[in-house]
């Protein structure tokens, strides 16, 4: 019908040459929205995560080479290191993408992507279990997996250790477990802590809070309470969002800050995207799994809705968020909007949020991030690894980069999610606008 009477406004306007509020119904003109708006289905978006995986699998190489000749080698030595990709095997970025891969697979029905997350992640639970028995303490540490066998931070063991725990079957049990229950044991016992067991770091500053670290830890945690059933582990991480937020979420604006300084009366505010994203990502997770007579899923369960709140009301009208949320002349950003795009829709299609009020920004936001991917696969648009600054250029100022890996696992979570929901429920165009159908 729209189609019908734009058709004929058009002949009016040929007849009298120009368009008038007497010749055209004026709210009918399509908007010049700068890019598709209303047209992605769940064929088109499995287009744009098929060509991210066809890039990913192609430049992820699953193997090692020697040191010093860069010969393949069919077994590990004291001397190996991994063929280079284009990423590493094991980032934390990587153990999103490995979940990410699984969601995929779910959604799609498309087992490659699944094959994807688990032959790597296998391959990396074997070569830590041949590194742990047969080298020295010194050899671990200078292995390909030394991070594996050895973690650091936060960064080394969460990420990893979720996905490692949502890939766990009957047939790799085995060889994923021993590095699950490490990896955990590391976050749970080792990790740094303020004095009320809040997970801190001792940079750039002493007891520093990263808004980073909410994710590195609490989903892993949950996971954990998941597969082993122990409620101890979703009581450490209620714990750590009910004290992260007490410390980071601004409650004026319904976003977070990105560091808490313990020694500082005053906190530097800037609202970070992706330390946001992290954010709302490990809420997500963790509401995924925490059982619904947990005595802290309310709490928990409001802090989410606060900030999607927040979160939707930054969002640019490109359907992007900006790289400090609240500040529109930094640039739009695209991880941050992939996780965003990720954890929004994922409320929806849980059943926490109205599909009808949320479905169409979701919608908008994932045919804005559809402009990121290049037709090799690569996705634009991605600020760099960011520590914590105390003045604005900092953030504004942050390279993007193709090669940044912090796209990759939201993207496909993204795209999943908004497919999941297409699948599920229908949308419109009413009077211009993306109207989702009630049924």
């Amino acid at each position: 019908m729209i189609k019908r009477i734009l058709a004929l406004c058009l002949g009016t306007w040929q007849v009298f040459g120009q368009v008038t509020d007497g010749n055209t119904p004026l709210h009918l003109i399509p908007p010049a929205y700068p890019h598709a708006y209303g047209k992605a289905t769940p064929a088109s978006i499995k287009e744009d995560l098929d060509k991210i995986y066809t890039y990913l699998n192609a430049v992820t190489p699953m193997e090692l080479v020697d040191k010093n000749t860069g010969r393949s080698l069919k077994s590990p030595t004291t001397n190996a290191m991994f063929k280079k990709g284009d990423y590493r095997l094991f980032s934390y970025e990587w153990g999103v993408t490995y979940s990410a891969m699984l969601t995929a697979a779910e959604v799609s029905g498309d087992s490659r992507y699944k094959e994807y997350a688990l032959q790597r992640m296998q391959y990396l639970s074997q070569l830590a279990a041949y590194y742990k028995s047969n080298s020295s303490l010194e050899e671990q540490k200078s292995s390909p997996v030394a991070s594996i066998l050895h973690p650091h931070a936060l960064d080394d063991a969460g990420a990893l250790g979720m996905a490692m725990i949502k890939g766990l079957n009957t047939q790799n049990k085995g060889q994923l477990t021993p590095v699950i229950e490490h990896l955990l044991d590391f976050i749970m016992n080792k990790e740094y802590r303020l004095p009320d067991g809040t997970f801190a770091r001792n940079r750039p500053l002493k007891n520093t809070v990263w808004l980073d670290d909410m994710f590195m830890s609490v989903p892993a945690i949950a996971y954990m309470g998941k597969l082993t059933g122990e409620k101890k582990y979703f009581d450490e991480a209620t714990k750590q969002v009910k004290q992260f937020s007490q410390r980071m979420f601004d409650t004026q604006k319904n976003i977070f800050i990105h560091g808490w300084l313990e020694e500082s009366a005053v906190q530097p505010k800037f609202h970070w995207g992706r330390a946001n994203g992290w954010a709302i990502m490990a809420i997500t997770e963790l509401l995924t799994v925490l059982p619904k007579e947990h005595p802290d899923r309310s709490v928990i369960m409001d802090l989410y809705l606060k900030h999607v709140q927040g979160l939707a009301a930054l969002q640019s009208g490109s359907g992007f968020w900006h790289q400090l949320l609240d500040k529109s002349d930094t640039y739009l950003e695209t991880s941050a909007t992939a996780i965003f795009t990720y954890s929004i829709c994922k409320g929806i299609n849980e059943g926490w949020l109205d599909y009808e009020a949320f479905g169409p920004m979701v919608l908008l936001a994932w045919e804005a991030l559809s402009t990121q991917i290049t037709p090799d696969g690569k996705v634009t648009g991605t600020c760099v690894g960011t520590g914590m600054g105390f003045d604005p250029a900092f953030y504004y100022y942050r390279p993007v980069n193709p090669y940044a890996a912090h796209s990759y696992g939201p993207m496909l979570l993204a795209g999943s999610e908004v497919m999941k929901l297409l699948k599920n429920r229908s949308y419109g165009i009413n009077e211009t606008a993306v109207q989702f159908l009630q049924r």
